[in-house]
């Protein structure tokens, strides 16, 4: 969300080109935190000092993971660089061949589908596997590649690679090769399930490319029903040889559906339904066997077609229930449900929610933690906690510069106890002041456990945790007052998650049946109970005050639903703890099949001797690896648009890109050479290009109608840019905010250049431009649902300066400020935006691109004086997943209608006004089954003073 954010502003605050430097702003950082390496045989581990212990351990899972990780894809990648960022509270990992190298994010994630493995061992797993795949790219026609676009060629072979068979390859590895991968966990697949049991079957080409109105599960999981349907029925390396047939040649379309079809006898569309119609033979098998819980579902939920959720439900009052609302057509926000009015309303809005998949009351008060983003550094990421009075509707911010993923308030609602991982790999236990944020007391973990969804007692005295331990998972019983720790469960390879006390017992969720339904612990006898036995699961169940019920979020295919049930526990069915006994789809098979998955399975599990030795660290200098060439061949000019050839370079850290090459003008049949650097490691980012090349342009030279002296000339430019920007995120709520502050110098000069004139938009003989351009840009936006196609609240704001200080070369000065409202427009997802901007400019030599938007369907006049105004209006048309065989894809239709006005004055001249009138359409869609979807479209613009029409072609993005 940062990276696109800051995007958007870099795209509002340089209107014209040649003042602004184009490589983009990445995450780093704080200059101020030095580094370390481990390196071994195949990696290099980069990390930040005091976290010498996790990086050692890491390297070391690394090598183990070296041979079984790729084995099936029958590749044993070259060395790469793995950095491990510790100064975030973001969960996630990935790998990337723009430079090449692997980043792991050390702060363990909350949830389920952590399972009972170790986070950093499981990001190992799953991202090295995808370290293989990259690596396959460097066979058939990567080999060729390889040497004419380095890394590059990575890229461009996996271009026809669906991302689901990404995804879901390193899912089903990490299944096969731990003792608790996603693909054993239920939760992981329950969308899934939910749409087949459910009779929503779609096609391939919604299940591949998504939705905006369906709930269609993300390219993980459906990437591992498919790749692993393939691996248990036609082996375990058939991707290896499906792979190997793609990398011969893949530019051609549905290339891997081809190469499928000649390894299998399938194309990707016969894979998928065979696939989809052995996991409903065995949903359906289990379906007919379960006897379910009778719940009834909360009168006042969503019931329309766009997927919608209710999850995490806790109990107010007796009467009235606390969950989180989110889906296809709502940002995250806190509802209240009434189960006497059968009514729902609307709570509290979120900001960057950092999901702990809990919420918690007490004494009139939830609490949740969300993301708080440093102003500048993008790898340094807070997670505060955020409590909100439900009396006032106050919202108090406690735990600043803390990096808290998961809190519970006590039943009185005066304290916290809250989960942190430092930047060392130590996970703790705190007990805070509600109203202060204050750490009381943190809880001693000598063994380094990690807690999991910590909730209080009902008496307020003791914490009850789920505790991921070596061996596995347990439920303990913590008194701080005392220093006692008590385990409620044996620890085993069970997911347990959700703990919630009540009375004398601990509801807790577990997958034990196959299934994720609710079960008990009486924490005086250890028995367990099962105490739901939902169809699709039974989650986060919270217990009304009086006791008499039972409320939990259960899924359906348009989405999880708060249901409640009586609470009695002589209802219950007394069971045992036991691992799961139905492991899901494929697991049983996946590790059958997988080469070296036993050992690697004993190896994480800590069953096995592990004879991993001990590896050198050193000091990491960051300036004297500055420059890594990563990519060389057909290369983007920050200057211009042209195609070229050149090298690329990154550091891994992200704290410097440079670029040089050629380019070649097929227009002007001129060639440049150019460079550029940015430098961000630093407050300010440090920005310089260079270019210098040819000219070859025809022009008029006389001033009178008709125009008949045309003249050509050749000549010589040299440009140097130089300048610094500072962007800083402030996003603090559901508003998307930033500011970026720039000053750019630009110098010019030709030679050679003949012409008795020239355009007041460039340099002439003896006449350099030494200018400077400043910015700032500022932008508070609401953030988008899916469904949303234009900001429904938020506004912006570009101030530009630009001037010709020096004394010497040509002189021209140009003021200008431009600004947007956007507001609600008459349906949900529809969006008003009004914009008005004012520039000023002396041009007598020079003329300056414009700072403002000029009415569209018109060139750009150059005025001394211009006013423009525009009203536009958004709505979407219809959202129609709409299939053209296996060629296009289209799921959205939308329209923007808009007004333009616009009034330039210039000296000696007539007054000219412009009041233009026109509609957008465009179409989002997926081409050839592409993973990126498209969006184009058409304008019609008509002038109302002329009745002109025009019409040109859109192209708006390209949708990440």
């Amino acid at each position: 969300m940062r990276k696109f954010l800051l995007a958007a502003l870099a795209a509002l605050a340089f209107p014209a080109a040649g003042l602004a430097q184009s490589l983009p702003i990445l995450d780093q950082n704080p200059p101020s935190l030095r580094w370390q390496q481990v390196n071994t045989p195949h990696f290099r581990v980069l990390y930040p000092t005091g976290f010498e212990a996790a990086a050692q351990r890491t390297a070391q899972r690394l090598e183990q993971v070296h041979g079984p990780g790729a084995a099936t894809l029958g590749v044993k990648p070259r060395p790469i660089a793995v950095v491990l960022q510790t100064r975030t509270s973001v969960s996630n990992g990935f790998v990337t061949f723009l430079p090449r190298h692997a980043e792991f994010f050390a702060t363990p994630e909350q949830g389920m589908s952590l399972g009972t493995n170790d986070w950093l061992d499981q990001l190992v797993v799953h991202e090295y596997r995808h370290i293989g795949q990259f690596e396959k790219g460097r066979q058939g026609i990567g080999r060729l590649l390889g040497p004419l676009l380095g890394d590059g060629a990575l890229g461009v072979s996996a271009v026809g690679l669906p991302q689901w068979f990404f995804e879901g390859d390193a899912v089903g590895t990490e299944t096969a090769l731990t003792r608790s991968g996603r693909g054993s966990i239920p939760e992981f697949g329950v969308g899934m399930r939910a749409n087949r049991l459910a009779g929503a079957h779609y096609n391939y080409q919604k299940a591949a490319n998504g939705s905006l109105r369906d709930n269609v599960p993300n390219w993980y999981v459906l990437g591992y029903y498919l790749t692993s349907y393939a691996k248990t029925r036609y082996g375990a390396d058939v991707w290896d040889r499906v792979l190997t047939r793609y990398n011969r040649f893949p530019f051609y379309p549905f290339s891997f559906s081809n190469s499928l079809r000649r390894t299998t006898g399938l194309r990707v569309e016969q894979l998928y339904a065979r696939t989809m119609a052995n996991l409903d033979s065995t949903w359906q098998d289990e379906q007919r066997k379960l006897k379910p819980t009778e719940a009834r579902e909360l009168a006042g939920q969503y019931r329309g077609r766009v997927f919608t959720q209710y999850q995490y439900p806790q109990y107010v009052n007796d009467s009235t229930i606390v969950a989180l609302k989110t889906g296809l057509g709502d940002i995250a926000q806190l509802v209240l449900l009434s189960t006497k009015t059968g009514k729902e309303r609307k709570l509290h809005v979120l900001g960057p929610l950092n999901l702990p998949e809990m919420l918690s009351v007490g004494g009139g008060k939830v609490v949740w933690p969300e993301y708080r983003y440093d102003a500048r550094w993008g790898q340094r990421v807070y997670s505060e906690l955020k409590v909100l009075d439900l009396a006032t509707g106050q919202v108090a911010r406690l735990g600043r510069r803390h990096r808290y993923t998961a809190a519970s308030l006590s039943p009185n609602g005066t304290r916290l106890v809250a989960v942190e991982t430092d930047s060392s790999y130590h996970h703790a236990l705190s007990v805070l002041d509600a109203r202060t944020g204050a750490v009381l007391e943190t809880l001693p973990n000598p063994q380094n456990d990690f807690y999991q969804q910590p909730h209080w007692t009902p008496d307020g005295q003791r914490i009850v945790t789920v505790t991921l331990k070596p061996a596995g998972k347990t439920m303990e019983l913590l008194d701080p007052a005392a220093g006692t720790t008590r385990a409620l469960l044996p620890v085993a390879n069970v997911n347990v998650s959700n703990p919630q006390p009540w009375g004398e017992y601990v509801l807790y969720n577990s997958p034990q049946s196959g299934i994720d339904n609710v079960y008990a612990v009486h924490t005086g006898t250890s028995q367990t109970y099962q105490v739901a036995s939902r169809q699709l699961g039974a989650y986060h169940a919270a217990p009304s005050p009086a006791g008499n019920y039972l409320a939990f979020h259960d899924y359906r295919a348009t989405g999880a639903r708060i249901v409640e049930m009586p609470l009695n526990p002589a209802t219950w069915q007394q069971t045992t703890t036991v691992t799961n006994a139905m492991p899901g789809p494929y697991v049983n098979a996946l590790t059958a099949r997988e080469p070296g998955a036993a050992r690697m399975v004993a190896l994480l599990a800590g069953t096995a001797p592990d004879t991993a030795r001990v590896y050198p660290t050193r000091p990491y200098s960051v300036l004297r690896n500055a420059f890594n060439v990563f990519g060389w061949g057909v290369v983007q000019n920050p200057s211009g648009n042209n195609v070229s050839l050149g090298v690329r370079s990154q550091d891994v850290l992200s704290t410097t890109q440079a670029i040089a090459g050629v380019t070649y003008d097929q227009t002007e049949r001129t060639g440049a050479v150019f460079g550029g650097v940015s430098y961000q490691g630093q407050y300010p980012v440090l920005d310089a290009d260079i270019s210098y090349g040819g000219r070859n342009l025809a022009r008029y030279v006389d001033r009178r109608r008709p125009l008949d002296s045309l003249q050509r000339d050749q000549w010589r430019y040299t440009r140097l840019t130089a300048g610094v920007r500072l962007p800083l995120t402030l996003t603090r709520s559901k508003y998307l905010e930033a500011l970026t502050l720039s000053s750019y110098y630009l110098h010019e000069r030709v030679s050679d250049y003949d012409l008795p004139v020239r355009s007041r938009s460039e340099p002439g003989p003896n006449q350099p431009v030494h200018a400077i351009q400043n910015t700032l840009s500022y932008v508070r936006q609401l953030r988008l649902s899916a469904r949303d196609v234009a900001p429904r609240w938020g506004g912006s704001l570009l101030l530009t300066s630009r001037s010709t200080p020096f004394g010497a070369g040509l002189d021209a000065w140009q003021l200008a400020g431009q600004g947007s409202v956007y507001l609600p427009g008459v349906g949900k997802h529809h969006a008003l935006r009004l914009r008005a901007g004012y520039q000023q400019q002396q041009q007598r030599q020079y003329q300056f691109a414009a700072a403002v938007s000029f009415p569209r369907g018109e060139g750009y006049v150059s005025f001394d004086r211009l006013r423009a105004a525009s009203l536009d209006y958004y709505l979407p048309l219809a959202y129609p997943h709409w299939s053209v065989g296996r060629w296009l894809y289209v799921q959205r239709i939308r329209a923007t209608g808009f007004a333009d006005v616009a009034q330039g004055q210039s000296s000696g001249l007539a007054t000219r006004n412009y009041r233009n009138v026109g509609l957008d359409t465009s179409v989002l869609f997926n081409v050839l089954r592409l993973r990126t979807p498209l969006e184009a479209g058409a304008r019609v613009v008509l002038n109302t003073y002329t009745q002109e029409l025009i019409f040109e072609p859109l192209a708006f993005s390209i949708r990440l």
